[in-house]
């Protein structure tokens, strides 16, 4: 994306790693809990089975020559979830290590808007190859961020509201189906937001972290 072209929609299958991205972040979980229900509740089984498809997914990804970090970083994060799974018993522990990281993004999101560092602006200029912060110079651009920022804050409380109570009260399914359609979905609505709040200033980030897609 450039400062004044509106994201396509190829600009926002590229922001979730283009179709392998998206299998990366749905396929684990949904093999997780039909390895579930399948084998009788076998949570050790099916971490398995999540692990196991996630590296397929990886290796996909480096035969294609691919960033193999986000191959990495997919296959860890699955692979911490089975674990915390496996190791309770309880299903519903294989979406813990997701709700966790999207309360600490929220909290991390808001802490920067109010110390005046917005993390959006940091992760865009970052991906532009802009690490001086010198950006923060230009109050314009410093409110958009923080606006845009807030957007993500929302991001993630709003997944946090609808997938807390889930896990709670130990509804697996529903819990990952609201996981796979809080997931790359409410990513790509958030990257449109982003857009609209900040086509004003130089924007373009290539691939935000993987883990924000979570």
């Amino acid at each position: 994306m450039t400062r004044h072209e509106p994201p396509t929609v190829d600009g926002l299958l590229a922001s979730v790693g283009g179709p392998l991205g998206i299998a990366e972040s749905t396929l684990p979980a949904i093999a997780f809990i039909v390895a579930v229900l399948a084998s009788g509740h076998d949570t050790r089984l099916a971490a398995i089975v999540a692990v196991g498809l996630a590296i397929v997914l990886a290796l996909a990804r480096i035969v294609r020559r691919q960033t193999p970090i986000y191959a990495i970083s997919g296959v860890l994060g699955v692979a911490i979830a089975g674990y915390v799974a496996s190791k309770t018993g309880k299903a519903e522990d294989f979406f813990l290590p997701g709700l966790l990281l999207n309360i600490g993004w929220a909290g991390a999101y808001a802490i920067s808007i109010v110390v005046r560092w917005p993390l959006l602006g940091v992760i865009v200029n970052a991906l532009n190859g802009k690490t001086d912060g010198s950006w923060r110079d230009d109050p314009q651009r410093l409110r958009a961020y923080s606006r845009a920022s807030w957007i993500w804050v929302a991001l993630f409380l709003l997944r946090i509201a609808v997938q807390l109570p889930l896990y709670l009260a130990g509804a697996l399914v529903a819990l990952g189906t609201a996981k796979v359609a809080m997931g790359v979905p409410l990513f790509v609505v958030g990257v449109w937001l982003s857009w609209l709040v900040l086509r004003g200033t130089a924007i373009g980030p290539r691939r935000p972290p993987a883990s924000e897609a979570a």
